[in-house]
């Protein structure tokens, strides 16, 4: 995230009853790859970018920065996290000083159909809560990803408005994340 102010990143890895989630590593390189190449995975993500311009563009730990978690299944990687403070020039927002924390995912679809997003983003959003009370989550996810709007109103979000970005009406939320137990 742009602003963690004092919250010390990366956090303890997160653990749920299947995953971890934890700061990037060298080891996720591949998958993180593949999330980024994939037509599946970037359906509604402005679509997959060439696999040779990834491969010489993706650090040796990708994704090593504030706001970005690796999902951990089993030792391996299958998708990515992110909470970002949305960018106050794109629609979209819940405070009138705008940067809310935008929650966003990837999952390799190998992953999808088995509740790791939403056990995942339910992880994140948990430890946000607990390191920012009270502070709101926005999600955007294109209306045609019905998939992600479930995932998102099953998190807890509630659709605040549509608009037009990017060539196509997105489904834009907020939530207030409830703290972790224990």
């Amino acid at each position: 995230m742009a602003d963690l102010g004092p919250v010390v990143w990366p956090p303890a890895p997160l653990r749920t009853e299947r995953l971890v989630l934890r700061e990037p590593e060298a080891r996720d390189r591949a998958a993180y790859i593949d999330l980024f190449a994939s037509s599946e995975v970037r359906t509604y993500l402005g679509g997959p970018r060439p696999r040779a311009e990834l491969e010489s563009a993706v650090p040796e730990v990708p994704g090593r920065r504030p706001g970005v978690l690796a999902v951990d299944r089993d030792g391996a990687m299958i998708g990515i996290v992110t909470l970002d403070r949305r960018d106050a020039q794109r629609p979209g927002h819940v405070r009138p000083d705008a940067g809310e924390a935008e929650l966003s995912y990837m999952f390799l679809p190998e992953a999808w159909g088995r509740g790791y997003a939403h056990e995942a983003c339910g992880a994140a959003l948990g430890w946000f809560a607990d390191a920012f009370p009270g502070e709101p989550v926005v999600l955007c996810t294109q209306v045609a990803n019905d998939r992600s709007v479930r995932v998102a109103e099953k998190l807890g979000f509630t659709e605040i408005e549509r608009f037009e970005e990017f060539g196509a009406q997105q489904w834009f939320g907020a939530c207030s994340p409830v703290p972790r137990s224990g």
